[in-house]
Protein backbone atom coordinates (compact mmCIF):
# COMPACT_ATOMS: atom_id res chain seq x y z
CA UNK A 1 0.00 0.00 0.00
CA UNK A 2 2.56 2.53 0.38
CA UNK A 3 3.62 2.32 -3.19
CA UNK A 4 0.12 3.04 -4.38
CA UNK A 5 -0.14 6.03 -1.78
CA UNK A 6 2.90 7.37 -3.21
CA UNK A 7 1.73 7.18 -6.53
CA UNK A 8 -1.44 9.08 -5.90
CA UNK A 9 0.68 11.98 -4.02
CA UNK A 10 2.63 12.31 -7.02
CA UNK A 11 -0.19 12.10 -9.88
CA UNK A 12 -2.37 14.65 -7.02
CA UNK A 13 0.14 16.97 -7.44
CA UNK A 14 0.76 16.61 -11.01
CA UNK A 15 -2.86 17.56 -11.44
CA UNK A 16 -2.75 20.45 -9.41
CA UNK A 17 -4.01 19.01 -6.23
CA UNK A 18 -2.33 18.38 -2.32
CA UNK A 19 -3.52 15.01 -0.77
CA UNK A 20 -1.94 12.95 2.15
CA UNK A 21 -1.55 9.55 2.91
CA UNK A 22 -4.41 9.68 5.61
CA UNK A 23 -6.11 10.41 2.36
CA UNK A 24 -5.30 7.84 0.17
CA UNK A 25 -6.69 5.48 2.96
CA UNK A 26 -9.67 7.22 3.52
CA UNK A 27 -11.05 7.98 0.06
CA UNK A 28 -9.38 5.70 -2.17
CA UNK A 29 -8.35 2.21 -1.07
CA UNK A 30 -10.35 0.05 -2.64
CA UNK A 31 -12.66 2.67 -4.71
CA UNK A 32 -11.87 2.03 -8.70
CA UNK A 33 -10.34 4.64 -10.34
CA UNK A 34 -13.33 5.96 -12.69
CA UNK A 35 -14.60 6.91 -8.96
CA UNK A 36 -11.55 8.18 -6.92
CA UNK A 37 -10.21 11.07 -10.15
CA UNK A 38 -13.35 12.26 -10.30
CA UNK A 39 -14.01 13.12 -7.17
CA UNK A 40 -10.56 14.01 -6.22
CA UNK A 41 -10.75 16.91 -9.24
CA UNK A 42 -14.14 17.88 -8.12
CA UNK A 43 -15.76 17.53 -11.61
CA UNK A 44 -17.07 15.18 -14.26
CA UNK A 45 -14.66 13.26 -16.86
CA UNK A 46 -14.91 11.77 -19.95
CA UNK A 47 -13.75 7.58 -19.88
CA UNK A 48 -10.52 8.76 -21.97
CA UNK A 49 -9.55 11.12 -19.90
CA UNK A 50 -9.89 9.40 -16.52
CA UNK A 51 -7.91 6.42 -18.49
CA UNK A 52 -5.06 8.53 -19.69
CA UNK A 53 -4.13 9.70 -15.89
CA UNK A 54 -5.23 6.16 -14.01
CA UNK A 55 -2.70 4.34 -16.79
CA UNK A 56 0.30 6.77 -15.82
CA UNK A 57 -0.77 6.44 -11.79
CA UNK A 58 -0.71 2.59 -12.26
CA UNK A 59 2.38 2.46 -14.51
CA UNK A 60 4.21 4.94 -11.69
CA UNK A 61 2.88 2.26 -9.11
CA UNK A 62 4.73 -1.02 -10.74
CA UNK A 63 7.61 1.41 -11.17
CA UNK A 64 7.54 2.13 -7.49
CA UNK A 65 6.57 -1.57 -6.73
CA UNK A 66 8.74 -3.46 -9.09
CA UNK A 67 12.11 -3.37 -7.18
CA UNK A 68 10.05 -4.58 -3.94
CA UNK A 69 7.59 -7.12 -4.43
CA UNK A 70 7.33 -9.93 -1.92
CA UNK A 71 4.42 -11.93 -0.45
CA UNK A 72 3.28 -10.48 2.91
CA UNK A 73 4.65 -12.20 5.58
CA UNK A 74 2.71 -15.58 6.13
CA UNK A 75 1.13 -15.73 2.87
CA UNK A 76 2.83 -18.43 1.08
CA UNK A 77 2.91 -20.94 4.52
CA UNK A 78 -1.32 -19.68 4.69
CA UNK A 79 -1.81 -20.68 1.17
CA UNK A 80 -0.12 -23.75 1.20
CA UNK A 81 -2.20 -24.94 4.59
CA UNK A 82 -5.62 -23.91 2.92
CA UNK A 83 -4.54 -25.80 0.21
CA UNK A 84 -3.90 -29.25 2.38
CA UNK A 85 -7.19 -28.91 3.55
CA UNK A 86 -8.87 -28.13 0.55
CA UNK A 87 -10.27 -24.41 0.96
CA UNK A 88 -10.53 -22.53 -2.43
CA UNK A 89 -8.63 -19.33 -2.38
CA UNK A 90 -9.50 -16.31 -4.61
CA UNK A 91 -8.59 -12.36 -5.09
CA UNK A 92 -11.21 -9.27 -5.44
CA UNK A 93 -9.06 -6.21 -6.08
CA UNK A 94 -9.47 -3.07 -7.13
CA UNK A 95 -6.48 -2.98 -8.57
CA UNK A 96 -6.61 -2.61 -12.35
CA UNK A 97 -5.70 -5.74 -14.22
CA UNK A 98 -2.30 -4.67 -15.21
CA UNK A 99 -1.60 -4.63 -11.50
CA UNK A 100 -2.96 -8.09 -10.91
CA UNK A 101 -0.92 -9.24 -13.35
CA UNK A 102 2.30 -7.44 -11.99
CA UNK A 103 2.00 -8.77 -8.74
CA UNK A 104 0.55 -12.37 -9.18
CA UNK A 105 3.50 -13.05 -12.09
CA UNK A 106 5.96 -11.39 -9.96
CA UNK A 107 5.37 -14.18 -7.02
CA UNK A 108 4.08 -16.60 -8.94
CA UNK A 109 1.22 -17.25 -7.13
CA UNK A 110 -1.24 -16.90 -9.92
CA UNK A 111 -2.05 -20.79 -9.62
CA UNK A 112 -2.71 -20.64 -6.48
CA UNK A 113 -5.82 -19.14 -6.92
CA UNK A 114 -9.28 -20.58 -8.16
CA UNK A 115 -10.65 -16.93 -9.16
CA UNK A 116 -9.22 -13.30 -9.80
CA UNK A 117 -11.79 -10.62 -9.73
CA UNK A 118 -11.27 -7.09 -10.49
CA UNK A 119 -12.95 -3.37 -10.43
CA UNK A 120 -12.96 -3.68 -14.54
CA UNK A 121 -15.82 -6.61 -13.84
CA UNK A 122 -17.92 -4.41 -11.31
CA UNK A 123 -19.99 -1.27 -11.39
CA UNK A 124 -19.28 -0.08 -8.17
CA UNK A 125 -16.23 -0.17 -5.67
CA UNK A 126 -15.33 -0.93 -2.49
CA UNK A 127 -16.99 -0.41 -0.11
CA UNK A 128 -19.97 -1.32 -2.49
CA UNK A 129 -19.77 -5.94 -2.22
CA UNK A 130 -20.01 -6.19 -5.91
CA UNK A 131 -16.41 -7.35 -6.21
CA UNK A 132 -16.64 -10.12 -3.59
CA UNK A 133 -19.97 -10.93 -4.27
CA UNK A 134 -18.51 -11.90 -7.89
CA UNK A 135 -15.58 -13.71 -6.53
CA UNK A 136 -17.77 -16.12 -4.34
CA UNK A 137 -19.46 -16.17 -7.79
CA UNK A 138 -16.75 -17.79 -9.71
CA UNK A 139 -15.43 -19.59 -6.66
CA UNK A 140 -19.19 -21.09 -6.51
CA UNK A 141 -19.86 -20.39 -2.99
CA UNK A 142 -22.00 -19.02 -0.83
CA UNK A 143 -21.26 -15.35 0.35
CA UNK A 144 -21.47 -16.35 4.24
CA UNK A 145 -18.97 -19.14 3.92
CA UNK A 146 -16.42 -16.54 3.19
CA UNK A 147 -13.68 -15.30 4.94
CA UNK A 148 -11.84 -11.84 3.76
CA UNK A 149 -8.25 -11.10 4.53
CA UNK A 150 -8.66 -6.93 4.26
CA UNK A 151 -5.90 -4.25 5.11
CA UNK A 152 -8.56 -1.66 4.02
CA UNK A 153 -11.79 -0.58 5.79
CA UNK A 154 -13.87 0.25 2.41
CA UNK A 155 -12.70 -3.59 1.94
CA UNK A 156 -13.74 -4.51 4.77
CA UNK A 157 -17.25 -2.79 5.04
CA UNK A 158 -17.35 -4.21 1.67
CA UNK A 159 -17.17 -7.97 2.72
CA UNK A 160 -19.56 -7.31 5.47
CA UNK A 161 -21.93 -5.72 3.14
CA UNK A 162 -21.96 -9.68 0.95
CA UNK A 163 -22.68 -11.01 3.77
CA UNK A 164 -18.89 -12.27 4.46
CA UNK A 165 -16.60 -12.82 8.11
CA UNK A 166 -13.81 -9.85 7.17
CA UNK A 167 -10.12 -10.20 9.43
CA UNK A 168 -8.73 -6.62 8.99
CA UNK A 169 -5.02 -7.31 8.07
CA UNK A 170 -3.18 -3.83 9.75
CA UNK A 171 -0.32 -3.67 7.41
CA UNK A 172 -2.47 -0.60 6.29
CA UNK A 173 -4.58 1.06 8.83
CA UNK A 174 -4.76 0.10 12.97
CA UNK A 175 -7.21 -2.27 14.60
CA UNK A 176 -9.46 -0.22 15.89
CA UNK A 177 -10.03 1.13 11.81
CA UNK A 178 -10.86 -1.95 10.65
CA UNK A 179 -12.74 -3.28 13.47
CA UNK A 180 -14.68 -0.48 13.43
CA UNK A 181 -15.39 -1.18 10.01
CA UNK A 182 -17.08 -4.76 10.63
CA UNK A 183 -13.71 -6.64 10.72
CA UNK A 184 -14.80 -9.25 13.52
CA UNK A 185 -11.22 -9.82 14.02
CA UNK A 186 -7.70 -8.40 13.21
CA UNK A 187 -4.14 -9.54 12.64
CA UNK A 188 -0.68 -7.97 12.21
CA UNK A 189 0.32 -9.98 9.30
CA UNK A 190 -0.61 -13.36 7.93
CA UNK A 191 1.63 -15.03 10.01
CA UNK A 192 -0.14 -14.19 12.98
CA UNK A 193 -3.62 -15.63 11.27
CA UNK A 194 -3.33 -19.53 12.79
CA UNK A 195 -3.98 -18.21 16.43
CA UNK A 196 -6.05 -15.23 15.32
CA UNK A 197 -8.58 -17.59 12.88
CA UNK A 198 -9.07 -20.21 15.99
CA UNK A 199 -10.05 -16.89 18.02
CA UNK A 200 -12.55 -16.32 15.53
CA UNK A 201 -13.65 -19.52 15.05
CA UNK A 202 -14.46 -19.56 19.07
CA UNK A 203 -16.76 -16.73 18.47
CA UNK A 204 -18.59 -17.76 15.72
CA UNK A 205 -18.78 -21.24 16.30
Amino acid sequence: MPFHIDAWIETARSLGREITAATVMRDFAGRRNEEILPALLGRPMSPSEVASIADAKEARYRELFGPHVAPLRGAVALLDELSAHGVLCGIASAAPKPNRDFVLEALGLRSRFRAVVGAEEVARGKPAPDLFLLGASRLGVDPREVLVFEDAHLGVQAAVAAGMLACGVTTGEPPEVLTAAGAMTTAPDLEALPEVLCALWRRVA
